[in-house]
This record gives structure tokens, sequence and C-alpha cells, in this order.
């Protein structure tokens, strides 16, 4: 099966049995691509004596761990092919990865996160207020992870208004205006985890001042580990996003540069599930078996788009559980999982998290 072909699927509508076979076709075509075009990428699969002519399951194709993107520059096309260069976010001081992305790579990131998206919100543009600031499209040295998730999920939007300023500043007469404008229609919105909570919703708490919307959706993404230091869960956070902002459904959603426009996004009952284009596997630590439905392991990430490095089946440094399969109350088929955070000793990832004014 073509990518095309699997683009005119709807995205959560494959049973696990049926995907399997289709991540098998893909995930083996594109392992045998990279192996004959990137070097480092050959290396790995050579010492682990890696059969490349064998036709197993998807559990037993080879990964290779995320970290690695921070320390090797891979690609598996010309590198006159190559249009974009995208950084994951970092502190300061850490190695960031480095993704190489061509035009193809890029088209397929877009389609794929439009096709999950708008399996929640529809396919129509809706006025677009992103929780950020616009220094984002201007700053380059912001560029990253986090500009490439603002400017990705700009397609979605019309009007879009930031509301932010340079100095992270909430800009209370600029969000009403725009609200003002578009208060018959269903208001989408973004931003990064974290910085939702800092900037936006403590802030507004801080000032007294409440919204009133009466049909907004919002996406957010990014790291919890702060939140969680401030005992600040899922409940607690819709719940505030709700009383400062109004009717909003709130959709928290995980994915990373290594692999952009895979995205997993949780749904009505809060389970994060895996769409066609992606899967999950979580590892037992000790052995790196495939655990078994509710037990907890690292979480193995599978994505049918990285064609231009060999990013398609990487293992993460998060740790999860898979909850179900085909059976989630939200009606959505494949896997459904839960996050519990990073492993101890990992680096804490950028985005939301590791904001410093500067």
């Amino acid at each position: 099966m073509t990518l095309e072909e699997l683009f005119a699927i709807p995205p959560y509508s494959l049973n696990q049995q049926q995907k399997n076979e289709i991540l098998k076709e893909i995930l083996s075509r594109l392992t045998h691509f990279h192996y004959k075009n990137c070097i480092e990428y050959k290396k790995i699969l050579d010492a682990l004596n890696y059969d490349i002519t064998h036709s197993i399951d998807v559990s037993e194709l080879p990964f290779i761990p995320v970290r690695l993107f921070k320390t090797y520059t891979l690609k598996s096309v010309p590198q006159e092919k190559i249009v974009k260069t995208l950084t994951s976010s970092g502190t300061s001081g850490q190695a960031v990865s480095k993704i190489l992305l061509d035009a193809e790579n890029v088209h397929n990131q877009t389609k794929t996160l439009n096709e999950i998206i708008s399996s929640f919100i529809g396919k129509q543009r809706l006025p677009l207020l992103l929780l950020d600031t616009e220094m984002i499209k201007k700053d380059r040295s912001m560029y990253s992870a986090r500009g490439a998730g603002i400017i990705g999920f700009s397609i979605f939007g019309k009007d879009i208004t930031y509301a932010l300023d340079a100095d992270m500043q909430i800009n209370i007469s600029k969000i009403e205006e725009f609200l003002e404008k578009h208060q018959n229609e269903t208001i989408l919105m973004f931003g990064y985890t974290y910085m939702i909570w800092q900037f936006v919703i403590q802030e507004l708490k801080k000032r007294g001042k409440k919204f009133n919307l009466k049909n907004g959706i919002l996406f957010h993404i990014g790291g919890w580990k702060k939140l969680k230091d401030q005992a600040v869960d899922t409940a607690t956070y819709n719940r505030n996003v709700q009383e400062c902002l109004g009717n909003v459904k709130v959709y928290n959603y995980y994915g990373m540069a290594e692999q952009l426009g895979s995205v997993f996004v949780e749904c009505e009952h809060g389970h994060m599930h895996c769409s066609n284009y992606s899967d999950v596997i979580i590892r037992c630590p000790y052995d790196f078996s495939e655990a078994p439905i509710g037990q907890k392991g690292l979480i193995e990430l599978l994505s049918v788009l990285p064609s231009s490095y060999p990013g398609h089946i990487i293992l993460t440094e998060d740790e999860g559980e898979i909850l179900g399969i085909d059976d989630c109350p939200c009606g959505r088929k494949g896997k459904y999982f839960k996050i519990h955070g990073r492993i101890k000793n990992a680096e804490i990832r950028g985005c939301s998290d590791t904001y410093e004014r500067r």
C-alpha cells in the first residue's frame, strides 16, 4: 500500500490486525530503503546482525534510540534534496536532534497532521487563536519543534491571532477583539502545555479575568514535568482552562520532532490514540521484549512518514503502557495508551517546559 492509498482511509478506522499488515509492508520497505541509503543506519543493523531479507512481524523490526539523533546527523537522501532542517527543543547546554527533511517528507507530515486533526474538528478552517507569541515566526533561533508546531497547526486556522506579545505578556484587548469578531463561530486554539498554564491561565487568574467562549477547541502539546511538580494533572488542567476560557473542549496530544506529523491525540475519554499512520509498542526496560497490555515500559514509536531519514522506528525515553486495543469507548480503532512521563535520568525535553525569559 502507498501512503496516498493510506491517506484515503479515515485515520482511526483500521483495526489492529488490518493495521499491522499495512505497517509491516510500509515499515519493512522503509527499513530496506534506509539500510541502503544511510551509512550509519546500515552499520547499526549490521552490528545487530539484522537480516534485511527476512520478513518478520512489526514488533521485531529494528528500532534505534531517539538520543542517536542528538549525536549523528542521519539522512537517507542526497543533501541537495534537503529542504528543511528541524531541530528538537532542548534546555540550555543540551544537544539537540537535527532532522533533515526533503519535500516529500514535509508534504507527508503536513498531510498526516491534517488528516488526524481534521477528524476531530472537521475539514473547515476555524478562527485560530495561537496561545504563543508571533515572534515564533520571526526569530529563527526559536524555530525548532515549537516553531514547527505553531506553523504546522496554522493550516487549520483563519484570521490567525497571537495571544501573547514579544515579551510573553498576554494581550487581553487583542483577545477580546478577536473573540468579539468571531462570537458566533467555533474558536480553535493551540499552544504548548506549560506555556498556556503559565502565561495564559495563571495570568488570567492573577488579573481576575475570564473569557466566556461559547464553543472553543484547544489542542495543546508538550511535557508535563513542571505541571506534575506543581500537582497539576489532566483533570486539574482542563478544569482551569474551562474556568478561565469558557466552554472549551481540551485535547492533549503527544509527539516529537523526530517523528513530526505522527501525533497521538487524547480522546474524550482521556486515552492517547494511535492513528493508521503510526503505532506504539511498549518495551520492557530490562530486555526490550514487548510488554503486555497494562504493563509499564519504554515507548517505541513507529511511523510511516520518515522517508528522508531513518526515524521510522525509534525507542523514546518516555514511559507508558498500552490500555487496550480496538475497544476504546470513543469508537476509534487501534491501540490506545497512557504516558507516565520521562524515565529517570533522561534529559528533560524543551518546548514549553524549558522556556526561559531572555
